[in-house]
């Protein structure tokens, strides 16, 4: 892959590609999936020459004013937290402090707002919303509750960060075939070999990421997600490395299970997160989990003994209480400021951020092991020697990034600024001298 080759190449184990794709009564599939909107397409970026589209500088400085006198270049490994959102996590805390100071409004209606928020961010209802702690337990949910038997195969690339890996592996117990495609030179997905997988009647499942997390690869979530839709091929999405920066509306580019922990890209306290399962699978799933919260009849705390057997009719039928209230305050405060602000803007500027790095890469002769252009989101990775040593450097200098698969990784985000990137860039040009 990329860098030095280090990635064996894998054939496809699910069959030959190029094989004629198979009539309705050839054809042995999970439930159909329909779509619930037309196609979207790919966002336009801005390329690094343009100037990023106008934020609320004024509002993010005041939120972000905890990053002063540093350079945080690392959104892709932790987000920082707004001001607003760790005003929201104490102000709970201070009262669970004192709890007979504790509301009404701190349970139930909390999560509700957070729900809402998440279904906003997609484009979704918010009855397809599960509140989770982490990417992972969404992904686990997908791998443990679809109907995956003997036989059936689920394709993803290599590459993948190991939260969608490691839940399909899982699957073989059950005789189900998980096929990692091998991934291009460059170490990108092969979206056309995985497209091309989807003709085997025996493939159920693709499950990818919104962005690659070493590379900054952005899926082209609009063909995958009209490819599965044609051939009834269930799409898994790991979001973490894109919301926030890249826009996602699933009425029109539809999904069937989408999972995002809250602390990258969303900015906000660990343990906060979501997966989305659209409305109309969530009856055909499997009962993973068995959160006490998760069936009907649990709604009067009066009354909870009578241990009703039908679950939830959405999707908060997967989520697993006690979640952490504090966590979900905080999320709710970063998920207003980000849709409050715009996630196209934000989007637009953090392109142009790592333009200056697309640039700066091009001018100095450094390879970029990123893409450019419409495949571009806000992980920008270069292949500079001695990259942990960069990195350390770097952090010396006051500018934290991160090293992910041998490269150097920067992922600006809305408080950055392109003097504080041409500041990182000419101290990472003394640091390779």
């Amino acid at each position: 892959m990329g860098r030095h080759g280090r990635r064996r190449a894998r054939p496809p184990a699910g069959g030959p590609l190029g094989e004629r794709r198979p009539g309705p009564r050839d054809r042995r599939r999970g439930p159909r999936v329909q779509p619930r909107g037309r196609r979207a397409a790919r966002g336009v970026r801005p390329e690094g020459g343009r100037p990023p589209v106008t934020l609320d500088r004024a509002r993010v400085e005041a939120e972000f004013a905890a990053l002063q006198g540093a350079i945080y270049l690392d959104a892709a490994s932790i987000g920082p937290l707004p001001a607003s959102a760790r005003a929201a996590v104490q102000d709970l805390d201070d009262r669970r402090a004192a709890t007979h100071r504790l509301r009404a409004d701190d349970f139930v209606p909390l999560l509700a707002r957070a729900r809402t928020l998440a279904a906003t961010l997609l484009g979704a209802a918010p009855d397809e919303i599960a509140l989770a702690t982490n990417t992972s337990y969404g992904l686990n949910v997908a791998a443990l509750a679809l109907p995956l038997g003997p036989g059936d195969v689920v394709v993803l690339s290599d590459g993948e960060f190991p939260a969608n890996v490691y839940p399909w592996l899982t699957l073989e117990e059950r005789g189900v075939t998980v096929e990692i495609v091998p991934v291009t030179p460059e170490g990108w997905p092969d979206e056309a070999r995985l497209l091309a997988r989807l003709r085997d009647p025996r493939v159920k499942v693709l499950t990818v990421s919104l962005v690659q997390f070493h590379t900054g690869w952005l899926a082209d979530l609009a063909a995958l997600s009209a490819a599965t839709r044609a051939t009834g091929t269930l799409l898994v999405v790991d979001a973490i490395q894109g919301l926030g920066h890249v826009p996602v509306d699933l009425g029109a580019t539809p999904v069937d299970v989408l999972a995002s922990g809250a602390q990258k890209w969303l900015l906000s306290p660990w343990g906060s997160g979501f997966v989305y399962v659209r409305r109309d699978l969530q009856p055909l799933l499997r009962q993973a989990t068995g959160g006490w919260t998760a069936f009907a009849g649990t709604d009067d705390l009066g009354d909870l003994c009578r241990y009703e057997r039908a679950p939830r009719a959405d999707a908060r039928r997967f989520e697993l209480l006690t979640l952490p209230l504090q966590a979900f305050a905080g999320m709710t405060r970063s998920l207003e400021l980000l849709l409050a602000l715009g996630v196209p803007a934000i989007g637009a500027h953090v392109a142009a951020l790592c333009g200056l790095v697309h640039d700066w890469a091009r001018a100095k002769g450094v390879r970029l092991a990123s893409p450019v252009g419409d495949r571009q989101a806000g992980i920008v990775a270069l292949d500079v020697p001695a990259a942990a040593e960069a990195a350390r450097a770097l952090r010396a200098g006051g500018v934290v990034a991160s090293v992910r698969e041998g490269w150097l990784r920067f992922s600006p985000h809305l408080y950055n600024t392109p003097e504080q990137l041409r500041h990182a860039l000419a101290l990472l040009e003394r640091c390779l001298a």
